[in-house]
């Protein structure tokens, strides 16, 4: 396992996952309420782009330069074929982020994000990131920084030395031999098989830790990919939010806040008792760790701000009145469940509903109009403001670009939800397709995106694409996967036709909407 130098379980690509919090706009309404000016957004950069399906689809959703690396060559190069598929042009390298990060000819960014990668990388190269974001994210630019945590992960963290030694005796058992990517899963499989084993002899630590048997167990449910770079990659450290801060804050930022919205609404993540613990905590460092201990987190998402401009209370209004955002969904679809660290809870029907109305109209939707609509009701900005943002944190709702942006990124999404309809025909591996509305990814699954490539062909019948789509699904012999859908195609019915006239009847006129047609 001789790899780069940020030395991951490099025989195993990585999934072709999408993250949207590596979406700039998804940062604009958290750092607005926050009392800051978003900056325009020119130039991105993604660092750690695994397959690339992110920084594709951000490239082809929106006016923004991309940039991006990643040190696995099988990653760039799939990432630079859909890129070259969709005529895009980010600009994407495969080298070591020592080697990136000192590069003479990149621009300075307004956005650079890293999804995960900061827990799998070493000591140095988290030092080398803490220093480009230092001297290349402008005054006012947004650093999107994910990680594994402390305390969710402290009970896993020795059965992942446990899994991650078994891994290692067994090359040594191999003769110390690099394994290609099947006898790298095999060993994988061996080594949570082990982990299985030792957790069925009830040791004291399970016992203490009941919660650990279920994690291991689940782990053979997992995909493969994601298993072998969250649990054996050489470098693992989930890091605490303490540790985080001590490497950005001398590179000149300042904690904004979590990119997952949800976090934003505190009833639906802490009682009442640590609502108060924390709202009497003024450091703000002090106060994110104490409240990772009390949701058990083990992931953050945070945005972190480069010397922000702060807005007066006038110039927050109007820039929140101003924010777009629209309905990703039909209003009658939208369920007022949503889930937080507590679990589940309700919304309140008397606010949602009618803001849920306010965003029926098939159109994007500005707060201020929002606000407008909902006043006479004696609903507030803010409270509005707070419904909006946990329905974009649940999913019915997007963030939505300025009309010249989406203008910009129409022919450019089109040519890349083309490319990856076309892969669908033989594979199951892309599950989004690129809203220029939104600039951000809608979640599709292959046989929703065969129903479109077959009216892309010029068959203009559901009864045809449903043919269309048997015959690629019996060409590759390969199950349907779903996922979790933003537009929710998963459908009940084993029936093609069927299944291929709801598409045509219900989720066609949303796609329309989001800037995904099928023509």
């Amino acid at each position: 396992m001789n790899g780069p130098d940020h030395e991951y379980v490099n025989e195993i690509a990585y999934t072709y996952g999408y993250c949207d919090e590596l979406n700039p706009l998804r940062a604009r309404l958290p750092l607005v309420n926050a009392g800051f000016e978003f900056p325009l957004i020119h130039n991105a950069c993604e660092l750690g782009f695994g397959q690339g399906v992110s920084v594709n689809i951000h490239a082809a959703g929106s006016p923004i330069q991309w940039y991006g690396v990643d040190a696995d060559p099988r990653h760039t190069g799939f990432a630079r074929q859909l890129a070259d598929d969709a005529q895009t042009r980010p600009q994407l390298w495969s080298q070591r982020f020592s080697e990136f990060c000192r590069r003479d000819d990149l621009p300075d960014f307004e956005f650079i994000g890293l999804h995960g990668v900061w827990s799998w990388i070493s000591d140095d190269d988290r030092a080398t990131v803490a220093d480009f974001v230092a001297r290349k994210l402008k005054t006012g630019g947004v650093l999107y920084v994910s990680y594994n945590t402390q305390p969710g992960w402290a009970a896993m963290m020795p059965v992942r030395e446990l899994m991650h030694g078994h891994f290692i005796a067994s090359g040594k058992r191999d003769g110390g031999a690099e394994p290609d990517e099947r006898e790298a899963a095999g060993r994988i499989q061996a080594a949570i098989g082990f982990a299985q084993k030792v957790m069925a002899a009830q040791p004291g630590y399970a016992v203490v830790n009941p919660s650990v048997s279920a994690r291991v167990n689940s782990l053979s449910e997992e995909s493969p990919s994601y298993v072998a770079h969250e649990y054996f990659a050489r470098n693992w450290h989930p890091t605490s939010f303490l540790q985080v801060a001590g490497a950005l804050e001398p590179a000149g930022l300042t904690y904004l806040g979590s990119a997952d919205y949800r976090d934003h609404i505190d009833r639906i993540n802490l009682q009442p008792a640590q609502r108060e613990l924390l709202a009497g905590i003024d450091d703000v460092t002090l106060r994110e760790v104490a409240r990772d201990l009390c949701m058990n987190r083990s992931f953050r998402r945070d945005y972190w701000v480069k010397q922000p401009r702060a807005l007066d209370a006038h110039e927050r209004r109007a820039a929140l009145c101003a924010h777009r955002v629209m309905l990703a969904m039909p209003e009658q679809a939208v369920s007022l469940k949503v889930r937080g660290a507590l679990g589940e809870a309700t919304l309140p029907e008397a606010l949602y509903r009618p803001v849920l109305r306010a965003l029926s109209g098939g159109r994007v939707t500005t707060l201020g109009e929002i606000e407008h609509g909902v006043s006479a009701l004696g609903f507030t900005l803010e409270q509005v403001v707070e419904a909006v943002t946990l329905l974009i944190g649940a999913g019915p709702v997007l963030n939505a670009q300025d009309d010249q942006q989406i203008q910009q990124a129409l022919a450019s999404a089109s040519r890349l939800n083309t490319a990856i309809c076309e892969r669908a025909y033989d594979t199951h591996a892309l599950q989004f397709l690129v809203s220029p509305v939104s600039g951000s990814a809608v979640s599709i699954p292959r046989v929703a995106q065969l129903f479109l490539l077959a009216a892309k062909r010029g068959f203009a019948r559901p009864q045809q694409w449903a043919e269309f789509a048997r015959a690629a699904l019996g060409r590759t012999g390969a199950p349907e996967r779903t996922g979790h859908a933003l537009v929710p195609l998963a459908f009940a019915d084993p029936d093609l036709v069927d299944r291929a006239i709801r598409f045509a009847d219900v989720y066609l006129p949303v796609l329309r909407m989001l800037g995904i047609d099928a023509g």
